[in-house]
């Protein structure tokens, strides 16, 4: 294995951008595997910096931190889509960046996001740039009412995005989202959601996990559930549009890809969004599935062969959200797998972690 420059012996460190609870369990995973973790973040609290010594605390425009970041890691990941472009483009130049600066900058920027994917033929919500109000008026003239309009950037969880319901509704929505350019989208009466979490190695090697169906409260994922109420043809072309897009982008670790089933009789899937990282509704992986996606993203990014997806037990996922938290360890039993981030203060809205419930016959 360490003949190749490009596979991490046992021992190597993996340097994470962000100390968050997707970097927490991307570190835990790794050091399983033998492999060293050191986490770059700005906040003193990150609940990351419990389960590795090796951090850097700074900002991430700060250039002279990152390239020392750099010459203490063999490989550059991240556990959020939100990394500056020149941060990216710093820490590339130095180690290998996985996934690459590619996949970052598409995923990022939704507008970018919809152009990528319909350039392969992956089906999405109709869709409209929005530079000015009169863009804005024109696009509900072509998608009409109701319709959605979100910024470009930074949104996740329900933020960023406005529902218009009448033409009067346009202004202060507007006005409300920043930064422009915004995207109005066509309003998709799907019947559910669900999502793929895929993984491709650094050999081309491509693995899905099993789908997830989604159920959202207050626009934040409440529970996973797998297997969920989906057709087995349905399940099979997500598994294979999430493959496409993952190769497509030439893509090195695990990919997050949500969709929207539109019923009918033949019911049809739309893109919503892809995450370039490890993915909230993959959490469910942990409990029943041999190689989960964390282990899964850490294998992709050593260079390491990829691990068996396959799902040996039925599971739903629920997310703790604010002080739900709290039903913890009293609210458990023998057939629940409970993950705790660590997270100092729990607020509204806030993951503060997830149970996985196997779930027998």
């Amino acid at each position: 294995m360490t003949d190749n420059p490009t596979i991490l012996a046992p021992g190597s460190t993996i340097g994470i951008l962000g100390g968050g609870q997707l970097g927490r369990m991307l570190a835990l995973s790794a050091a399983r595997l033998g492999l060293k973790s050191h986490i770059y973040c700005p906040d003193t609290q990150s609940p990351a910096f419990d389960v590795t010594p090796f951090k850097t605390v700074a900002g991430y425009d700060d250039v002279e931190a990152l390239k020392a970041f750099a010459a203490q890691v063999d490989v550059v990941t991240y556990e959020f889509e939100n990394v500056p472009a020149a941060t990216a483009e710093v820490l590339a130049g130095l180690k290998p960046l996985r996934p690459g600066a590619n996949a970052l900058a598409i995923s990022q920027d939704r507008l970018a996001e919809k152009s990528f994917l319909s350039s392969k033929n992956i089906p999405v919500a109709p869709y409209r740039a929005v530079h000015g109000l009169d863009d804005l008026k024109a696009a509900i003239g072509e998608l009409g009412l109701p319709a959605v309009l979100k910024s470009t950037r930074l949104g996740y969880d329900g933020k960023g995005q406005r529902v218009l319901r009448a033409p009067e509704d346009a202004e202060a929505a507007f006005a409300e989202l920043k930064p422009h350019p915004l995207v109005l989208e066509g309003f998709v009466p799907f019947e559910k959601e669900i999502s793929v979490v895929v993984a491709r190695g650094l050999d081309g090697t491509v693995r899905a996990f099993d789908a997830a169906e989604n159920v959202h409260r207050d626009h934040i994922l409440f529970t996973s559930t797998v297997p969920g109420d989906i057709a087995p043809g349905v399940a099979k072309h997500a598994a294979m549009l999430a493959k496409v897009i993952v190769v497509a982008l030439d893509y090195v670790g695990v990919l997050g890809v949500e969709f929207f089933v539109v019923g009918g009789e033949r019911p049809s899937l739309l893109v919503n969004e892809i995450a370039p990282r490890v993915h909230n509704s993959g959490h469910w992986t942990e409990a029943v599935c041999l190689t989960d996606q964390f282990e899964q993203h850490i294998r992709a990014i050593a260079g390491w062969p990829l691990g068996d997806p396959q799902r040996m037990a039925d599971v739903v996922m629920q997310n703790l959200i604010g002080d739900e938290v709290d039903q913890v360890p009293n609210g458990i039993d023998g057939d629940t797998q409970p993950h705790l981030y660590g997270k100092a203060e729990s607020r509204p809205g806030r993951k503060m972690g997830h149970i996985n419930k196997i779930v027998r016959g």
